[in-house]
C-alpha cells in the first residue's frame, strides 16, 4: 500500500489581506478620511442614502398630534374686500337678546384679532329655526 501524505500547508491567501479591510472599516467607523477623498464621498452618500430613504421601511411613529379645536370652535374666511367672516358655533353664545349675543360673540373674538368692532352678525339657522352659528363681519379699531 502507498503511504499518505499529511500536508499542512495553508492553501492559497485572499487577494486583499485582512488587516487592510480591518484599517478601512475603523476609518469609516473613526470617520478618519479627508473631503475630497473617495472613503469620505462614500460615506456620505451612505448617510443621505439612509437619511431619504429610511422613511419607507422604518416606521418612526412620528405622525402629527391631533389638536382638537378650540372650544368655541371659531372659523376664519376672507370676506372679499380685505376682511374677515368669523364663524362660531352657536353651542359658544349662550345670550339671549342681541345685545347679549353681540357682546359674547365680541369676548370670543377679541382674544383672536384684538380689539374690533362688530360691524355684522347673521345667525344661520337650521330647517327648523335652530341657530347653529353666527356669522361675524368685524373691522379692526
Amino acid at each position: 500500500m502507498d503511504r499518505a501524505e499529511l500536508t499542512t500547508a495553508v492553501p492559497a491567501t485572499p487577494a486583499v489581506p485582512m488587516n487592510r479591510i480591518w484599517r478601512t472599516i475603523r476609518g469609516y467607523i473613526l470617520w478618519s478620511y479627508e473631503r475630497g477623498t473617495l472613503q469620505y464621498d462614500v460615506m456620505v452618500t451612505l448617510i443621505l442614502l439612509f437619511v431619504f430613504f429610511s422613511p419607507f421601511w422604518i416606521n418612526f411613529n412620528d405622525k402629527p398630534i391631533e389638536r382638537t379645536p378650540h372650544p368655541t370652535e371659531v372659523a376664519i374666511q376672507p370676506d372679499g374686500q380685505g376682511g374677515f367672516v368669523y364663524q362660531i358655533a352657536a353651542s359658544a353664545v349662550h345670550g339671549k337678546s342681541d345685545g347679549a349675543v353681540r357682546g359674547e360673540l365680541q369676548r370670543i373674538i377679541e382674544p383672536i384679532s384684538g380689539e374690533v368692532t362688530i360691524t355684522n352678525v347673521e345667525p344661520v339657522r337650521d330647517r327648523a329655526g335652530h341657530v347653529l352659528m353666527y356669522r361675524v363681519w368685524i373691522t379692526r379699531e
